[in-house]
């Protein structure tokens, strides 16, 4: 029986790839937002022309051979995994033939090899909470800034949270000492400069090296369900601004994203950094008014981890299903809730209303927690992280209420 207010799944649902979830396999905390394109992306029939006397890696006979390598090092594997491993290949044999030079051939051999590597890793720990911590490797270790990283990371782990951080010295360090060896995953970049990890984590099997910045930052992303940023230099704001922009446009899910510094005389780091905002993005138009509300400015350490677990006291997950906003909740809302989450947010609703039931029959994760669903307008998503903070203090009472 469904609890009051939720209603099943309908036929209208689009089918699963697979019947049913493996049994035995850890559901993640962090479920990517998949967006459905508003436009038909480009197919490959774009591209120039191959030449006629090509083997063409879609040709027939080359697709079964594929189809049999396979089920040779993965028999019984689920066919729509099965499928997407196909067009990879089909990609890679693909590039010779397109005249593809050694050095672009070795960047996507390598970008594809460091992200399979990095997932490996840190599918060994699918289910605990996971921050990235990103801030200045040059922050000395009497610095308040640095001392205020291992409060906060200490913090998180005393909540049961993983720490992620780029494994340097400096707020990178002291993102590890908080959790200690055991709760840190380090997330490397080789550069001619910076040749060792911390000595924190150092040697640990959760110390990932990427040549890459961009295989390395989606990694500190695409693991994280919260992003906290001590101060730091260009590296810093290109991380904090990479996050937002993924998050204000869609293409990474709503998480909390936090600005924390140590108390000190030359405090105001980030009060400066929101003046900029507001004064020379938003006053001049170029974000939306709602934008700054994605961040958040904590008083300190143990202000900034407040604010990312309450994020999640009724809040789980989003995803999309089709057109539709899927936001899992760990509690069902009371009717009067949904009611005044449709009089507040009716501008995020391209048609029908904000609606409360199960899973969709494509979903294959967490089954059990209920659903707030509604078709999206796929705008203003800062709008969505305001439904979210809405959703906690609807749910936050009594059964809901």
């Amino acid at each position: 029986m469904t609890p009051a207010g939720i209603a099943g799944p309908t036929r209208g649902d689009m089918p699963k790839h697979n019947d049913k979830a493996e049994p035995n396999r850890p559901e993640p905390n962090r479920v990517e937002l998949d967006p459905p394109a508003t436009t038909h992306p480009k197919t490959e029939s774009a591209a120039p022309p191959e030449a006629a006397e090509q083997r063409r890696a879609d040709d027939g006979e080359v697709q079964d051979t594929i189809v049999d390598l396979i089920d040779m090092v993965a028999p019984g594997a689920d066919d729509y995994d099965a499928k997407l491993v196909r067009e990879l290949m089909t990609a890679a044999l693909k590039l010779i033939p397109d005249g593809r030079g050694t050095g672009e051939l070795k960047l996507m051999a390598a970008a594809v090899k460091e992200m399979r590597y990095a997932y490996r890793v840190f599918g060994q720990y699918p289910t605990q909470h996971k921050v990235t911590i990103f801030g200045s490797a040059r922050t000395p270790e009497d610095h308040p800034d640095y001392l205020a990283a291992v409060d906060f990371s200490r913090e998180m782990a005393a909540r049961g949270w993983m720490s992620i951080t780029g494994a340097g010295d400096g707020i990178m360090k002291a993102g590890h000492e908080g959790p200690g060896r055991e709760g840190s995953f380090g997330v490397a970049i080789r550069l001619p400069f910076e040749t060792t990890a911390n000595d924190v984590i150092a040697g640990d099997d959760k110390l990932i090296h990427f040549r890459y910045f961009f295989t390395r930052k989606l990694m500190f992303l695409s693991q994280a369900e919260a992003v906290v940023c001590f101060p730091g230099g260009f590296g810093t704001l290109d991380e904090a601004y990479e996050t937002l922009t993924l998050v204000q446009t869609g293409k990474a899910s709503m998480i909390p994203i936090v600005l924390v510094e140590g108390e000190h005389r030359e405090r105001g780091y980030w009060e400066n950094w929101d003046r900029f905002t507001r004064e020379q993005l938003l006053d001049r138009g170029w974000i939306s008014p709602e934008d700054p509300g994605l961040y958040y400015l904590a008083k300190n350490a143990e202000d900034a981890a407040d604010h990312i677990t309450d994020f999640y006291r009724v809040y789980h997950s989003s995803r999309y299903v089709r057109d539709d906003l899927v936001i899992r909740v760990k509690r069902p809302l009371s009717e009067a809730a949904l009611a005044t989450l449709n009089d507040e947010f009716a501008s995020l609703v391209k048609k029908g209303s904000i609606t409360q039931r199960g899973a969709y029959s494509v979903e294959d994760d967490h089954l059990d927690l209920p659903r707030v669903c509604f078709t999206h307008t796929r705008y203003h998503f800062a709008v969505v992280r305001k439904l979210i903070d809405r959703i906690n203090e609807l749910g936050s009472g009594p059964e809901g209420a």
